[in-house]
């Protein structure tokens, strides 16, 4: 399994202190234990994730998601890592153009 994938669902247990939490994996998520994550056992860990960021991480239709598949998903809600955040770009330092 991926660190991603578990660290998005540890992550969405924010009401819980942070040193309180063991890190969750896909089993634990996997209520039934059919080795797919469907939208509701998802919506216990992740609350803000819409019915379309899931049905767009389905490639396959069938209403649940594989830890592949979940590894994919990058719903709006999930913040873009800093690096990938393009740093703002500076002001050109002004210029006295009457001394020129």
């Amino acid at each position: 399994m991926r660190k991603l994938a578990l660290g998005l669902v540890a992550a969405s247990f924010i009401a819980a202190p942070v040193l309180a939490q063991t890190p969750l994996t896909f089993a634990d998520v996997d209520a039934n234990g059919d080795g797919r994550l469907s939208y509701e056992e998802l919506l216990v860990v992740w609350p803000d994730l819409t019915a379309e960021e899931f049905a767009a991480a389905d490639a396959e239709g069938v209403g649940g998601l594989t830890p592949e598949q979940l590894n994919m998903l990058q719903p709006a809600s999930v913040p873009a890592p800093a690096e990938a955040v393009p740093a703002p770009l500076e002001a050109p330092a002004p210029t006295d153009s009457l001394t020129n």
